[in-house]
């Protein structure tokens, strides 16, 4: 990243929600902040829940919306590799921002998030890459100005401590007023407020049987320290995130006893 007024050169940006989500166009404004040159690329649909996934059994479509701006029919992994080794294979971007989601992602949701997943698909192209999302209350307006204010200041933040050659960073914004919110702090996954899976079963109007899959949410508070926590005080949580899920206290509980075996 470049000193002065920018932290980079050239940012791409992508989302989980589509290329025409308001989530989008405020991490425009965000990105205008922290470089001279934006690029969007940006799934054509909403690809929420697709985590890290990577289309290699159907071709990808490009369209061209506007100068440096593209819409994928794909995931939002497809669009960060079709972003850096393809439409800017010439000049990859220095840093990646994926957002600004509806809606937080926090603990065991990063797993599913779209928005993780594409700043995951950054980390393994070896670029700095930044997860964002708002957290929002269900059938209330959704809070961008508290992302749009509040994250120019926390990527400077960050940009300046050491994480991008082994993490991507997920940072959630509060569901406050941007002067109510305190943070940046430094936070771990936790558990979250994922509570699990549903099924929605119904008959459409030819009597054939459909599905809706949704997650289920916990009312549950988590751990002091973890991002959950952190937003639900109000607080701006920001936490690195890699690819390495080993439960190293499982791994050794199981050596133990398959050695006395």
């Amino acid at each position: 990243m470049v000193d002065g007024d920018f932290i980079a050169r050239r940012i791409l940006l992508t989302n989980d929600d589509g290329i025409d989500a308001p989530g989008l166009a405020a991490l425009v404004e965000i990105a205008a902040t922290l470089a001279p040159e934006i690029w969007v690329v940006a799934p054509e649909q909403d690809q929420s829940g697709t985590s890290h996934a990577l289309s290699l059994h159907d071709p990808l479509r490009v369209v061209q919306r506007g100068e440096r701006r593209y819409g994928v029919t794909g995931t939002p992994g497809d669009c960060v590799v079709m972003g850096v080794s393809h439409l800017m294979a010439d000049q990859p971007p220095d840093l990646i921002l994926s957002g600004v989601n509806r809606g937080a992602n926090l603990g065991m949701e990063t797993v599913f998030s779209g928005t993780v997943g594409a700043a995951m698909t950054g980390l393994l192209l070896g670029i700095p890459s930044i997860a964002l999302s708002q957290l929002f209350t269900r059938d209330q307006p959704v809070r961008w100005e508290t992302a749009r204010a509040l994250a120019p200041a926390v990527i400077r933040a960050m940009s300046r401590l050491d994480w991008a050659r082994d993490a991507c960073l997920n940072i959630n914004f509060p569901d406050c007023p941007p002067e109510q919110a305190g943070g940046p702090v430094l936070t771990s996954q936790g558990a979250g407020l994922l509570g699990g899976a549903a099924i929605t079963a119904r008959t459409d109007p030819r009597n054939g049987a459909y599905h809706w899959l949704s997650l289920t949410r916990s009312s549950t508070t988590d751990d002091e320290g973890t991002e959950t926590e952190a937003v639900l005080s109000g607080k701006v949580s920001v936490t690195p995130l890699r690819f390495e899920r080993t439960d190293q206290g499982v791994l050794e509980r199981m050596r133990a006893v398959q050695a006395r075996s």
